[in-house]
């Protein structure tokens, strides 16, 4: 049992200046340690099993000789009930680190997930695609919600408004959701438990089946008539993203395609876009014949130095999303997407002209099927194809009526 130190009051300690630790009774072992006038502060001594404890109560005169003669009790019954305080205070202190290494949101659990998972990814097309409909549709709703917190719940939040709409967008969204909140919890983000963006034996259960909501044309089309008007406002239309989608419409090209588009590709004296089989959905070259129209749009653009992208987006210096070239649609209350305009190029060639139907099949670089059209794929038809695109490139120009008279309908002939 320690020797009791004789107890001083609160004007005895008041007047204590000398450097040194002072012990002030009442309370075994409490002491005011000084090391210099204004350096004044309260400590309990004491033996905690067979270690000699010096645990601080805080500094004089912040806590008063009352308060710290409270504090050293309390300390001295938590130690007799076998609590050791400093061991509690360092269990507590990593308790707490280790809570908040978890207070991790979903948006952060989403991009440490896409920058793990990149490398196995076959191209960037396929991280900017997870990037942009996460930052389109689940961070508005979820993003800021620490991961482990994601219910049910919060994901047919973010699905529900567009399950039936954009089906295929909102089926790969789930996929993501899952592989997110999958991979937070074998990090320890997430409690065991089931998924909830699993699709089997849960999310069935509420969402009807993606292929029985599928609307048999997934990519509006901008019917013949109204091209020349939208080609008005579109080239009005001050952007990178307007002009991006002014080349895309002039190649027939995928949107990914234009958007990922690299000066690299590109040789403008002869006219020819080259996309690399990586970028293609066939897994095959594709070789573009380029309009005088196309030409002079690529040649308008200022290129940057150190910079391949031809449509770089201003905002993340990467490509362009794909949600950039619909917004322009939707400003003009338009019920069509960037890629069907691929169909409303089909519906000209093989309705109001007379080039071979497989002659456009190539320059959608669609993947080919009868000999005939196989013979297309083989031979060197990129000149009668530069054709076609120059009188595609004249006709969106032009209003037209519901017949959609092409000029030049003999001379296409004697060409096909």
């Amino acid at each position: 049992m320690p020797k009791k130190a004789k107890e001083l009051g609160p004007l005895a300690v008041k007047q204590l200046s000398a450097p040194g630790t002072h012990a002030v009774g009442h309370v075994a072992g409490l002491a005011l340690q000084i090391t210099s006038a204004n350096a004044k502060s309260w400590i309990l001594r004491v033996m905690v099993g067979d270690r000699r404890r010096e645990i601080g109560l805080g500094a004089y005169p912040s806590v008063s000789l009352k308060e710290a003669h409270e504090k050293a009790q309390a300390l001295r019954d938590e130690i007799a009930s076998g609590v050791d305080p400093v061991m509690a205070r360092k269990e507590a202190a990593s308790r707490l680190r280790a809570s908040q290494a978890l207070e991790v949101t979903f948006e952060d659990a989403a991009k440490r997930f896409i920058k793990t998972k990149a490398p196995e990814w076959k191209n960037a097309k396929h991280g900017d695609q997870w990037r942009n409909t996460l930052a389109e549709y689940a961070y508005p709703k979820i993003g800021n919600l620490m991961v482990r917190h994601v219910t049910r719940a919060h994901v047919t939040e973010v699905l529900e408004p567009i399950w039936t709409t954009k089906t295929e967008t909102a089926s790969r969204l789930r996929g993501r959701i899952e592989a997110i909140l999958d991979w937070a919890r074998v990090k320890g983000f997430r409690d065991d438990g089931i998924n909830p963006a699993a699709w089997r034996g849960n999310l069935d259960k509420l969402l009807p089946a993606p292929k029985k909501t599928k609307r048999v044309r997934n990519h509006p089309a901008l019917p013949i008539d109204q091209m020349a008007g939208f080609m008005v406002a579109l080239r009005a239309t001050e952007g990178v993203s307007a002009r991006c989608l002014d080349f895309t419409i002039l190649t027939a090209a995928r949107s990914g395609e234009s958007r990922g588009a690299r000066w690299s590709e590109i040789d403008l004296e002869r006219g020819i876009w080259s996309v690399p089989p990586e970028r293609m959905k066939a897994k095959k070259e594709h070789r573009v014949p380029l309009s005088s129209a196309a030409v002079e749009l690529l040649k308008a653009i200022e290129r940057q130095e150190n910079q391949d992208l031809v449509f770089r987006s201003p905002r993340t210096g990467g490509v362009l999303s794909d949600m950039s070239l619909l917004e322009l649609m939707r400003r003009q209350d338009l019920d069509a997407t960037p890629h069907g305009f691929r169909s409303t190029f089909r519906d000209w060639a093989g309705e109001h002209t007379n080039y071979p139907r497989e002659l456009a099949e190539v320059a959608l670089a669609h993947i080919k099927g009868d000999a005939t059209e196989a013979a297309y794929w083989r031979g060197d038809v990129l000149e009668k194809r530069r054709r076609m695109m120059a009188d595609w490139a004249e006709f969106i120009v032009k209003p037209h009526g519901s017949d959609g008279t092409v000029p030049g309908n003999d001379e296409m002939e004697e060409s096909a």
